[in-house]
This record gives structure tokens, sequence and C-alpha cells, in this order.
């Protein structure tokens, strides 16, 4: 489009207040500048929009209907930005989330009530992957991310913290005992992850000061199958508190080796393209589940 919405404005200034200079003054700007925006106009669109004479200003035929025109360009621009405003104020429009599945049970799923009654207008999807996702690809407006990041084209917002625990069945204990350390683990039913081979170092030190890596008898993708197999009394894990401490509160599962365990916590981040503009709805989401997550026991 050649015509631009400064000039258009300036045209319907003119023609609402009279003059030239009456516009100027509404516009705040100097009678010089509305003067060459109607000039540029008029040459852009290759016709005579007003005649001017030393007392009035009247509309050519041409005008009259560039007018109607340009009023209607203008006021939908306005109404677009009162609905972005608006979109501040009140959220609104689809939001989609994804996290791994034991984040999205034991932590999103929790949340989502009381955010819909506060925020009625978003419509939330959420969905669930155990590895990292392409967000554009995914259509993914946020994703919840636990561990180190690296990619460097997010960007991301911390929002807690969690540690690690080895645990065990009070079942799998009584069969199998209780290992007193790190030799009398090795001979037990390790569990852990077939990817990645990072998520199979244990908070626990070996004699040169590096941590545990585990090679599992039984590796699984996600987090949740872990817990699900731990309960069930088929084997030693390591969990995030967030996703376990139910169950330990419970006594359904407990702590291996609490004395020799190190504190290492998984750091939790949100993430999101950095070329985006953060929407109301996204930053009403984040906000939401960093409160709720300040006040969480798991994180403190």
């Amino acid at each position: 489009m050649k015509t631009t919405l400064d000039e258009m404005q300036a045209f319907i200034a003119v023609i609402d207040a009279g003059s030239i200079t009456a516009a100027a003054e509404q516009l705040q700007q100097t009678t010089s500048g509305v003067s060459r925006a109607l000039a540029r106009l008029e040459e852009k669109l290759g016709t005579t929009l007003l005649t001017r004479t030393t007392r009035r200003l009247h509309l050519t035929e041409e005008g009259e209907a560039f007018l109607a025109q340009s009023r209607a360009i203008v006021a939908s621009v306005e109404a677009a930005e009162a609905q972005i405003a608006a979109r501040r104020e009140r959220p609104s429009g689809r939001l989609r989330v994804d996290a791994a599945m034991p984040f999205m049970l034991h932590v999103v799923a929790p949340l989502v009530a009381g955010y819909r009654a506060r925020y009625p207008e978003v419509a939330l999807e959420l969905n669930s992957s155990e590895r990292y996702i392409d967000l554009l690809e995914r259509r993914t407006d946020v994703a919840i991310r636990i561990g180190p990041l690296a990619d460097s084209t997010l960007h991301a917002r911390p929002l807690a913290h969690s540690r690690l625990r080895v645990l065990a069945s009070p079942a799998y204990l009584q069969q199998h005992g209780t290992p007193k350390n790190l030799a009398r683990l090795r001979e037990h039913a390790l569990l852990g992850f077939n990817e990645p081979d990072s998520l199979n170092h244990w908070p626990l030190r070996e004699e040169d000061g590096t941590l545990l890596h585990v090679r599992p008898v039984l590796a699984v993708s996600s987090g949740e199958t872990l817990r699900r197999l731990a309960l069930e009394g088929a084997g030693i894990v390591c969990l995030s508190d967030f996703m376990t401490e139910r169950d330990r509160e419970a006594g359904t599962l407990l702590e291996v080796l609490p004395k020799q365990t190190v504190e290492v916590r998984q750091p939790i981040h949100a993430v999101y393209y950095r070329n985006t503009a953060v929407s109301a709805r996204i930053t009403s989401f984040l906000d939401y589940l960093a409160q709720a997550l300040a006040n969480a026991s798991f994180a403190r």
C-alpha cells in the first residue's frame, strides 16, 4: 500500500477541523508537515482531493470517496488496537502448552481449574512430550523444560528447581533389602531412562567425586513410567521431588541412601521464541504457574 495511515489521518483531520492550521493543532504537528502529508497523498493517488481557496477547503468527488474509505480504514485500525489493548488487560485466545507427562500430571493439571476460573477466555490446549520439541513445528506457544537448557534461540523464564532423590517402595526393600552403600546399591534392580543418558546420573558420589552413572536393567522413556514401576516394587529409581512428594509423604516410596545423597536440583524453565512478543495469555499462564511453584514445598 502506497498510502500511509498518517497521511489518511492528516486528510481526515483537515476535513474535520476545517483547515490545515486547525488540523495541525489537533494532531500536534506543524502546519507545513500536515500540508506536505496532503501533497504526498494526492501525488500518490494521482488525483486532487481538496480544492483550496483563501477561506475554505472543498472536497472533490474523488476526495469524498477517499474520505469515506479512509474513515473506515482508520476506524478498523483503532478497533484492532483497542482489541489488543483489551487482551493485555483480559487475556483471551488459544494457548498451547507442552510439558513432559509427569510435570503435566503432577504440577500443571492441578492448577488448570484455578487458572481457568481466573482467565475464562483463555482456551488451554495441553500436550505432553517426553522429548524436546520444535515449538513452531508443533504449533506450541510455551513449553516447560526440566534440566539444563542448550537452545539459545528460545527465550527462557526460570520457574523453580526440583531436587532429585533415589527411591524404592517398602515392598521392594523388604523383599530385596535396603542397600547401605554404593557397592550394595549396584547389586539391585536399578531402573532408568533410555534417553537422554544424562538422566541416569544419580545424586550419589563415586570415590572420585563424580556422580554415580547407572546402567539401568530396565530403561524407559517416561519418568511417570519409572514412578509407576517403583510403586509396583520393580526396582530402585531416581526421580524429581515434583512428581514423588506425595508418594514420600504417604510412605509409598522411601528414600534410599539419604545420608549419601548430595543435593542436585533440576532447573524448571518455560521456553518460547525470542522473536515473538509475549502475548498476554502466555504471560498470564506463566505468572500463575510461577506463583504456584513459589509456594510449592518441593521447590523450596
